[in-house]
């Protein structure tokens, strides 16, 4: 099991950045791969970035791609979301999830075991 805890959310204006973390305690960090989702009022949770055990391997939804950096510090355990150029369209509650030993980044939230309780980002245009 892995608890997952994330932080960082908070209300920007269109253009701004923010930095979301996600920190995990438990079972080993480094086994799982992590991925951020959100989920606007009204719509289906939605895939926004994954990033593998080690971190060579990432992936982005086409919405967030050259804007989004997902990094990660298996050292501090923490999975981390860099939103640079912020957008209306944004705004959501953000989750991180992990996914144990997967050999393959995943978008579908089904395939994901653990889930953080989210941290809603706000970007006023």
């Amino acid at each position: 099991q892995v608890q997952l805890v994330e932080s960082g959310g908070g209300l920007v204006q269109a253009g701004g950045s923010l930095r979301l973390s996600c920190a995990a305690s438990g079972r080993t960090f480094s086994a799982y791969a992590m991925a951020w989702f959100r989920q606007a009022p009204g719509k289906e949770r939605e895939f926004v970035a994954a990033i593998m055990w080690r971190g060579a391997s990432t992936t982005y939804a086409d919405s967030v791609k050259g804007r989004f950096t997902i990094t990660r510090d298996n050292a501090k355990n923490t999975v981390y979301l860099q939103m640079n150029s912020l957008k209306a369209e944004d705004t959501a509650v953000y989750y991180c999830a992990a996914d144990y030993l997967t050999f393959a980044l995943s978008s579908t939230p089904r395939d994901y075991e653990h889930w953080g309780q989210g941290t809603q980002v706000t970007v006023s245009s």
